[in-house]
């Protein structure tokens, strides 16, 4: 058994590192983000991600112990982001993305049409270094948010940009809701995906 648990402000550099060198190969990465200091963009972009999960306050950052794989979610109705942290995210955002804001931007809503209307959770972002993959490490670290949707009768959702993200969110209850192509250039295809609760 993987040992997980919630993830801590003193895990937010391992973590994020984490985070960064698993999407370095993922499509999204190179579609998303400007060539020009795309490691470093991309690095910020996960830290952002990892501090605002963090800042939910619900055990909303799940990591296994080791930090060689790590889930971030944004639970039902999140609480105000803290205006310190809103006020990185509106300065930052732009930096990260750079031209690419408003394609991207405009993606994330085209996926988001097949969210549920009711209060779900949503995976924000989720990585496994690569030489722990295919150890079932990305489902155990998962695995207690799905747990506590299962018991609150709450679904849960995730947006995949591969047929291999599709893939492994069937084999954990998902289905897709909606499916899609990124905005503008239509470059990548893009798969909105929910799970209802168990029984």
């Amino acid at each position: 058994m993987t040992d997980v648990r919630p993830a801590r402000r003193p895990d937010v550099p391992r973590i994020s590192a984490t985070l960064a060198r698993a999407w370095a190969d993922y499509r999204w990465s190179s579609w998303a983000l400007p060539e020009d200091g795309r490691a470093q963009r991309l690095h910020r972009w996960c830290e952002l991600a990892v501090l605002q999960g963090l800042d939910q306050g619900t055990d909303s950052v799940w990591t296994t112990e080791d930090g060689g794989c790590v889930a971030v979610w944004a639970p039902p109705s999140p609480p105000p982001v803290p205006a310190d942290l809103q006020a990185v995210l509106d300065r930052d955002l732009p930096r990260m993305l750079g031209s690419r804001q408003p394609v991207v931007l405009a993606s994330e809503r085209l996926a988001e049409q097949g969210l549920p209307d009711e209060p779900h959770w949503r995976l924000v972002a989720l990585g496994t270094l690569a030489e722990q993959r295919h150890a079932g490490l990305a489902a155990a670290v998962c695995r207690p948010v799905l747990d506590r949707c299962d018991a609150e009768g709450v679904p849960a959702a995730l947006t995949a940009y591969t047929r291999l993200a599709v893939e492994w969110g069937q084999r954990q209850g998902f289905a897709v809701t909606h499916a899609t192509r990124t905005a503008v250039d239509h470059e990548l295809p893009a798969w909105c995906m929910v799970r209802r609760p168990a029984g």
